[in-house]
Order: structure tokens, then sequence, then C-alpha cells
């Protein structure tokens, strides 16, 4: 006969059967495999990150928007080479999950490691709700242009999001290896589809035919009109802001270290090749699609739908059934990879959140598997934070863009002043260019944050720049209790666990008279006091007088009921007080026994709500006094009654 609860059969349905311990060390991912789940976070920003530089060059220059894209591009790329570097550091480095928390903990010590720990955990969420915002508007963008006016989806965009989410969250509280298999494809396909893009419009560029899109068509971002001053009336700031915005085409690139621990062995050799190989995969989809703008001017929409780069499918395919296909084939592939890109941070975040609880910065309740092995009160907190987040913006991948890269840069930032500070403690080959790299890395990152702040502040930066500071101190807070804890232990001199008292009493709390009281009135027999008490508040008269008397006429229990008054109903008062004056000798100590009753069905729980919880709490204060809950399942006792059985106590 099973003993599982309903709620567990349940849980076993939905998730497949529980994997023992001993399978963590096959739970690990492939190189392939790997690039599909890990990079599709870094891939997929290719997306959308030409067009965040779009959206902030086109109000400002207008058309020759489409040629400074190039040289911005340029730089960020630059800016991915010396990432990379910094990044093949740190894997080689530093094997174990976690990134660039594992690379300032290790350098800069545990407290300042927190800035990367909240800048990866905020990065974590708000990547759920870009990717999943992002998706969603690919294929509500092919609705637009292969819908023949099929358009007025975009109340679509909050609940559909929120099913991805919650789907992504399914897939993983299975396992990291079913999440393998299911989110390894789409990233391929995506680089497929803009493979096949970029081709059709080469050829079709080479022989005239690449058409350029309509500016003046409903809902376009407005174009600015350039004037004659640097680079065609873009001012520095302008040009640095639309840097800042490209910078979200590299935002997923750190998921490779703090996903390491899901590769097999070596684990640094194939995390390091597995990030060289979506760095290049990524600086050629980011050239190709601000290269593909610059020709096809394909420009933002204010709504945000249709995307930069549906238009350009559109562009380079035709209007044809053939030119439809291939639309339908690249947002759909999009799609596919900006919800799976969503599923690196259901990786990421629940190992980095399990490595700083180890630390003693978070609750060590996020150090557990679950079910399937996977970490699953990290993968649950990370749905609620970012469902949260999504419903608040809207999901809107402008308003998220801001949030999103000041968190990743901020993680770029430590990761690469960690090691610089590595370096500069070594002498090593190639010390004086490993430490360059790395310098520059943290200092173009830290001036990225910086320009997102000041930009981006009134439109939704502001709240990092609060929440920061907020979770590093929330993060430093939860040590401290953790290390007041430790330091508590430490000071007990030895032998502290002997008793000092030199009486012991029992209180037995009575409700009422059933199998659970006297499972408690056994059970306090057994401890061997020197006293035993069945004590019993009466707030209710009538219903104390009932007790009293089924009490005296029973013989199953050898100890006299107390009835002590409550006439002002407070009941954990009147406990306290009692408890109080049995333990002030300082020679006493006491133990409060509280019968649970547990059931398994609803109307029962409704019916019996138990105090002991609320009891334990208010007890628990006093010296000498230690409060244990008894449960007693009743609905076993029941069936046991209806079955013609005696029930039993233990």
């Amino acid at each position: 006969m099973t003993l599982d609860r309903p709620m567990y059969r349940v849980k076993r349905r939905l998730l497949g059967k529980p994997l023992t311990t001993e399978r963590v060390s096959q739970e690990k991912l492939g190189n392939r495999t790997a690039l599909g789940v890990l990079a599709s976070d870094c891939i997929s920003s290719s997306a959308y990150g030409s067009e965040q530089i779009l959206r902030v060059l086109v109000p400002a220059v207008g058309t020759a928007a489409f040629t400074l894209v190039l040289p911005v591009t340029g730089a960020i790329l630059l800016v991915l080479l010396l990432l990379t570097l910094c990044y093949s550091d740190v894997v080689t480095l530093y094997t174990r999950a976690g990134g660039s928390y594992v690379v300032a903990r290790e350098n800069f010590g545990p407290d300042v490691a927190q800035v990367a720990a909240v800048a990866l955990l905020v990065d974590y969420i708000v990547t759920v709700a870009v990717q999943v915002s992002a998706g969603t508007n690919a294929l509500i963008s092919l609705a637009h242009l292969a819908g023949n006016g099929w358009t007025g989806l975009d109340h679509l965009q909050v609940p559909v999001s929120v099913a991805v989410i919650a789907l992504l969250a399914y897939g993983n509280l299975r396992g990291v290896r079913e999440a393998g298999r299911m989110f390894a494809l789409p990233a391929y396909l995506f680089m497929a589809a803009v493979g096949l893009v970029l081709l059709v419009a080469a050829v079709r560029g080479l022989t005239g035919e690449l058409p350029r899109a309509d500016l003046e068509a409903p809902g376009v971002v407005p174009l600015g009109t350039p004037g004659d001053g640097w680079l065609y009336g873009a001012s520095l700031f302008i040009v640095l802001r639309s840097f800042a915005n490209g910078g979200s085409s590299l935002t997923g690139l750190e998921a490779i270290s703090n996903g390491i621990s899901t590769f097999r062995s070596p684990q640094g050799r194939n995390a390091r090749r597995t990030l060289v190989a979506m760095s290049c995969v990524l600086a050629v989809l980011v050239l190709g699609v601000s290269t593909l703008a610059h020709y096809t001017h394909a420009v933002p929409y204010t709504d945000g739908t249709p995307t930069v780069i549906a238009q350009e499918a559109r562009l380079a395919f035709g209007q044809g059934p053939w030119g439809t296909a291939g639309l339908v084939f690249v947002q759909l592939a999009t799609a596919l990879v900006l919800y799976t890109g969503a599923n690196t941070p259901f990786t990421g975040f629940p190992f980095l959140a399990s490595f700083v609880a180890q630390d003693r910065f978070l609750p060590r309740l996020l150090t557990r598997r679950g079910h399937r092995l996977a970490f699953s009160n990290g993968i649950i907190a990370l749905t609620v934070v970012s469902l949260a987040l999504l419903l608040v913006t809207g999901a809107s991948v402008d308003r998220l863009v801001a949030l999103y890269a000041i968190g990743v840069f901020t993680a770029f930032t430590m990761a690469g002043a960690g090691l610089t500070a590595y370096h500069l403690r070594r002498q090593e080959p190639l010390r004086r260019l490993k430490i360059t790299v790395n310098a520059l890395a943290a200092g173009i990152s830290a001036a990225v944050v910086l320009i997102f702040a000041v930009t981006k502040f009134t439109e939704g930066a502001w709240l990092v720049v609060v929440v920061f500071p907020l979770g590093v101190w929330a993060l430093v807070r939860i040590n401290r209790e953790y290390r007041h804890e430790a330091a508590a232990l430490e000071r007990l001199p030895s032998g502290a666990d002997r008793p000092r008292a030199r009486r012991r009493e029992v209180f037995v709390l009575v409700d009422t008279l059933d199998l659970a009281t006297l499972k408690a009135l056994r059970y306090a027999h057994e401890l061997r006091p020197d006293r035993i008490r069945a004590v019993h508040f009466a707030i209710d008269e009538t219903h104390a007088r009932r007790l009293s008397a089924a009490w005296e006429s029973t013989s199953a229990t050898s100890v006299a009921l107390e009835l002590v008054e409550c006439p002002d109903r407070r009941l954990r008062h009147a406990m306290r007080e009692l408890a109080a004056r049995t333990t002030s000798d300082e020679e006493t100590s006491l133990t409060v026994l509280v019968p649970r009753r547990m059931y398994s069905n609803v109307l029962g729980k409704l019916l019996h709500r138990g105090t002991g919880e609320t009891m334990a709490r208010t007890l628990g204060q006093l010296p000498h006094v230690a409060v244990t809950i008894l449960p007693y399942d009743a609905t076993r006792a029941l069936r046991t009654l209806e079955a013609g059985e005696a029930p039993r106590l233990d």
C-alpha cells in the first residue's frame, strides 16, 4: 500500500518519477547541446540588438541612422571580442557555476562579490521577461506582415508571454537533461533562418532587386532631421546612447561561465570551446542584421511590431507564396529561440542562487535539489519574480532593455575587474596582455552601465539603480544573521547540551478529548518527567464544563484535567503567564506538548484549524520552555474505525 500523499502523486505525474542523487553527475550537457541551451539567450539577442541601436538613432538623425548603425555595430563587436577573451579566462580559471560572482568573491572578498550576485540575479530575472516579450513580438510581427491585414493582436502580448514563462518553468522542473533536449534545437533553427535571410538578401542585393522599407508607414518611429554637425548631426551623447542600447546584443554572453557546472568533463575546456563558438555566431548574426538594416532601411515601429528582423525577412524573401513561407520560417525560428533564450536563466539562476546560499548570503533552502534533481526553489522564485516584472512593464521590450543591460554589464565589470586583480598578483606568460584585455573589458562595461543609468534613468533604469544597493544590503544582512548564529554556537561552553534544571514538567494542551490528545499524554509519560499536567484554557465555559465531565468519566487517561480561567480570551497571553510562573524558580524546565490533528481532506482542515504553530512561537521565546507539536493522522484513524478496527495511538 502506498503512503504517498495526493499532492506528491500529482507532482510525480506532472514531473515524472524522482531521480536519485547519484544521477547528478549524469545530468550533464555535451558541447552541442550546451551551445543550444546556454547560448540561446546570447544568440537570440541579435534579433533585437540592432533594432535597439536604430531606436535611438532614427529619431535623432533620420536616414543617417542607417549609415551610423554600422560603426556603432563595429564598436559593439570590439567589445564582444574583449568580453570573449575575458570570459575565456573566467571559464579556464573558475570551473564552478557562478561566473563573475566567483571571480569577484575570490579576488575582492565575499561582501564585494554580492554586487556581482545582485547583478546576475537581476540579469536573470529581466532576461526571462525580455526574451519572452521579444519572442511574442516576433509572432505578432508575423501576423502583421503575413496575415493579410490580420493585425490587432497586441492585446495578446502579455497573456502569451505569461503562458510561455509557465511552460519554461515546467520544462526545467522536469530536469536539466529534458530541458536540454527541448531547448537546444531552436538555436540551430534560428542560425539557419537568419543565415538564409542574409544569403537571399545578398543575392538580391547583387542583382539590384533588394527593396527598401517604407519610412513613411503608419506607426514607424518618427524620423529625425540630421544637421550639419558631427557625424551627420548626431551628438556624442546620442552615439553613446545607441552604443549602450546596442550592447543588449551582448547579453547572455556570461551564460556559459554561469552554467559551467552543466558541462561534461573537462569542464573548462568544453566551456571555452562553446564560448568561442557562441561568440563567433553572435558576431556574424549581429553584423549581418545591422548590415541588412543599412541597405534596406528597416526602421523600428513605435509599438515594437513588426520588428526590424521581421521586416528584413519580408524584404529579402518578397511577397509571393515562397516569400511568405520564408517569412513564417524566420519568424517562428526567431520566436522559438527567443523563448528558449529565456530558458538560460532557468539553468543559471538556480545554480548561482544555490552557490550564493552556500556562502550564506541567501536562504539555505535554495541549495536543495528537488524531485528531478533541479534546484526547484530557485526555479520557482525566478518564475514568480519574472512574471511580476513582465506584468508591471506590460511585456514591453523597450522598457525592459534598460534594466536588462545594466545588470549584465555590471556583471561584466566585476568579472573584468576581478581577473585584472587576479593577474596583477601573479607572474605568468602573457601577463600584461591579460591585464590589458580584462581591464579594458571592465572599463568599457562600467561605461555602458553609467550611460544606461543616466540616459535611461527616467525610463525605468531608476528601478535597478535603487534595487542594486538594496539587494546588496539584503544579501549582506542575511549573511550577518547566519554569522551571528554561528558565533552564538561557538560561544557556548563545553557540555552545553547537558540539562541544568532539577525538575521537569510536561504540559499537554487539551482542546478536546480525542485520540490526538491521548497520543500526546502517552508521549508525555514516555518522557518520564517529574510531573504531567493536562491543561485546558477555559475560553468557552460551556465547552470547558462538558470537557471536564467527559474527562472524569473516561478511564483512558490517568492524568487529571486542569481548567485555567481565561476570561479575556487571550489564549497566548494566558499560556505565556502559566509557563513563566512554572519556570520562575529557575530550576524547573517545561515541555509543552501541542496535539495537532492532521486531515488529508479539505473539510477536515476547515473544521479543525489548529493553533499549534502560533503557540510554539509564543512559548519558544521563554527561557527553560520547549514546545513540541505532535501530529496525529485523524483521517487515517477515522478510516480505521469505519473498517471496524480499533484506532492506534502510535
